[in-house]
């Protein structure tokens, strides 16, 4: 499908260590503005896993495509893993990723990954609408990460991203980075705790003469496993470093997931997203707008995963992604 274009100091607790290095990584984007920014595609879900259960996955270990969500959660697994899949968006538009992790040693556990979005085949007309050929526009970032623990049960993660963008002959530029911290509190009914600091960069190269603001972000996210129950429960707190007409809108941000493991072999997923009900709805009716299921099938040294999301009345968007114990 093509589309039409006009051109234009003290020894501390673990605790204390905790809450010192949240204060670090907080304090200084707090006061980012919720100015509309570029490169919106950084902020869509990558992986059907985390996109059947509504992106909540701040605090989900054990993936490579952690890379793109938190990438100190890369860090609980030293066996190298690799991921990479596709989504068939709305229209004709399409993107993918690829992702990989493996443990370096004396160093940590290091993740590259690569992610795109193409926005298909457009016309373009000039501004007497005559037409002047056929032209492709797109995204891409690639991404090189490191997660190491800090202490016991804590680990950190940073990102650093390359990103380009692209329209006809236009083109611009970035760089980013991403921080995470991941804490694991075990017992009978585990808990992780995940925050994610995410595109903290500057355009290099704008389209044209002004930079454009990056989609900083600042997510807060949990899971909790429930003792004899197959079942890991998410929720995650999202734009936490926007302006909010009230304290208690800033928690409206928010999406639930959840992952069941049917046998050794079968997931099952389920999500929510509440922000993007609300956006979606059309009169008094959203229809399904918000909610995702999915599922997964794990193989020996491969898993399959599948997620559908629904956006109500507007259409749906189907994720598949491989992954692989390399």
């Amino acid at each position: 499908m093509t589309h039409q274009y006009i051109d234009k100091g003290k020894p501390m607790t673990r605790q204390n260590s905790l809450f010192a290095m949240i204060t670090i990584l907080l304090i200084p984007f707090t006061l980012f503005s919720g100015e509309r920014p570029t490169y919106q595609f950084l902020q869509n879900d990558v992986s059907a896993r985390a996109s059947a259960m509504a992106g909540s996955f701040v605090s989900m270990t054990g993936d490579p495509a952690g890379i793109f969500y938190n990438p100190a959660t890369i860090g609980t697994s030293a066996a190298p893993l690799a991921s990479f899949g596709y989504t068939s968006h709305l229209l004709d538009f399409k993107s993918g990723f690829a992702a990989y992790t493996q443990e370096i040693e004396e160093l940590g556990i290091v993740g590259v990954g690569v992610n795109y979005f193409s926005f298909g085949s457009f016309n373009g007309v000039n501004d007497q609408g005559i037409a002047t050929g056929t032209f492709n526009a797109g995204d891409m970032a690639i991404s090189l990460s490191l997660a190491r623990p800090f202490e016991e049960n804590l680990y950190y993660g940073i990102t650093g991203k390359f990103i380009y963008s692209s329209i006809a002959e236009a083109n611009s530029s970035a760089i980013a980075a991403d921080i995470g911290l991941l804490y694991l509190i075990p017992g009978d009914d585990p808990i992780s705790i995940g925050i994610f600091i995410a595109n903290i960069g500057s355009q290099i190269d704008p389209y044209v003469n002004t930079k454009e603001s990056l989609p900083f972000e600042i997510k807060v996210g949990g899971t909790i496993k429930p003792q004899h129950l197959p079942l890991s429960l998410n929720v995650n707190l999202h734009k936490l470093n926007e302006e909010h007409n009230s304290f208690l809108d800033t928690f409206t941000y928010f999406t639930l997931g959840g992952e069941l493991t049917l046998s050794k072999a079968l997931r099952f997923r389920f999500g929510y997203n509440n922000e993007q009900r609300k956006e979606l709805k059309i009169g008094t009716s959203a229809g399904m707008a918000g909610f995702a299921f999915g599922g997964g099938i794990v193989l020996k040294n491969i898993r399959l995963d599948y997620s559908f999301n629904s956006f109500g009345k507007i259409g749906s968007i189907n994720r598949i992604t491989i992954g692989l114990d390399v």
